[in-house]
């Protein structure tokens, strides 16, 4: 069921609400998972998700925060970096998807399909080349979706969880 999303940039004004929902879609995507720790999931989801944290992440001037509302309500969102690279990335002017969320309320709504394609419309916007992510390798949901939108893997990556350095598996899509 698709419904009517609505796709905004955020602004240093949407900090506490980008904070409360990337906590809780963090930890909705995360938390049950038995290779996540609860105290390397906590450890890192208190400096990744703090306030001042998203904050200052707003302001970056590389990096793009996009909300996908429904009627109003925070239903996910999307966070860019233009520019980001990283060895095993080939591309001249690459763009990285380094967050992609919906709320589990709103998921199979669409919502991670209309941020994907505004995320690939500002990446474009920007003459990238290349869009590039990481994606856990215990996280084949998200290694689908990204494969559907034509995204192939080219390398690995170190994620780290708290103590524990976790395996993400690099994708890119040529733009």
């Amino acid at each position: 069921m698709t419904e009517n999303i609505e796709i905004r940039r955020a602004s240093p004004v949407d900090a506490g609400m980008l904070t409360d929902l990337a906590y809780k879609t963090f930890w909705d995507a995360f938390a049950g998972h038995p290779k996540n720790a609860p105290d390397d999931l906590d450890a890192y989801m208190k400096k990744a998700f703090a306030p001042e944290t998203i904050r200052a992440e707003l302001e970056e001037e590389n990096s793009v925060f996009l909300i996908a509302e429904i009627k109003g309500e925070p239903a996910g969102y999307a966070k860019l970096m233009i520019g980001s690279t990283e060895d095993g990335i080939s591309a001249e002017r690459p763009c990285e998807l380094n967050r992609l969320y919906s709320h589990q309320k709103f998921l199979g709504r669409g919502v991670g399909a209309a941020l994907m394609d505004e995320c690939l419309r500002i990446a474009r916007e920007n003459a990238c080349d290349v869009m590039w992510l990481g994606v856990w390798e215990y996280n084949p949901r998200g290694q689908g979706f990204y494969r559907k939108y034509g995204f192939r893997e080219v390398g690995s990556h170190v994620f780290q969880l708290g103590s524990d350095p976790q395996t993400d598996i690099l994708m890119q899509k040529n733009l």
